[in-house]
């Protein structure tokens, strides 16, 4: 636990100085939010219901942008080469990496949300707590996947292209619970139990293959 917590640190220190990360994604964001709002009247009705579409979208193709400097920062000056002779588990590494990601990603949601809400003249009609399930559940989802396909990418030309070719078929079905259940809590027509399971489920099984096999791809050539 030491080397995920030197590992952690480190990129949080890093972020701290450059910020990087999340004004790519927060501007990213805001601009998709911003987009969709000026495509579709935000007073009609049917606008509770693309909310939860339109928010997961944004915050999925805002994350890309994070992921993909995670592991380029590794490649500055060999650093990525030292990691791989330390005598230290790679998944110790990895989830250093998406705790990282996942506060990147929580921060830009802290900040998004307000803003979603005004623009969208939105009032959640369902149990509004259980959004604290929903998204988290599913930024866990999207920042241990897109981790972990983001280092299996780092050795290509194309690693910016080929992680979102990689990233959004295997997210596919968290989407769908994530903008369900979303949409479920906002218009309170439905229970978002079924899907909040669903996302559940599909963090437990990723993110134990990701830690079982990440060995492989970190010290594949």
């Amino acid at each position: 636990m030491s080397a995920l917590w030197t590992h952690l640190v480190k990129d949080l220190r890093i972020e701290w100085r450059s910020r990087e990360a999340i004004n790519s994604m927060l501007f990213f964001a805001l601009l998709v939010v911003v987009l969709f709002s000026l495509a579709f009247d935000p007073q009609a009705a049917f606008a509770r219901e693309i909310a939860g579409g339109v928010l997961c979208v944004a915050i999925l193709f805002a994350s890309v942008s994070a992921l993909n400097q995670a592991w380029a920062r590794e490649i500055r000056h060999q650093v990525l080469d030292a990691q791989r002779m330390a005598p230290t588990p790679g998944a110790e590494m990895f989830l250093a990496k998406v705790l990282a990601n996942f506060l990147f990603v929580t921060i830009v949601q802290a900040i998004l949300a307000p803003v979603f809400l005004v623009f969208y003249n939105l009032q959640i009609l369902g149990d509004g707590w259980k959004l604290a399930l929903v998204l988290p559940l599913g930024t866990w989802a999207l920042v241990a996947n897109g981790t972990f396909f983001a280092a299996l990418s780092i050795r290509s030309r194309n690693r910016e292209l080929l992680l979102p070719l990689i990233l959004f078929p295997i997210f596919i079905p968290a989407l769908l619970a994530m903008v369900l259940a979303t949409g479920a809590i906002l218009t309170g027509q439905s229970d978002p139990t079924l899907w909040i399971k669903m996302l559940a489920g599909y963090d437990i099984i990723f993110t134990t293959a990701s830690l079982l096999l990440f060995d492989v791809v970190f010290h594949a050539e």
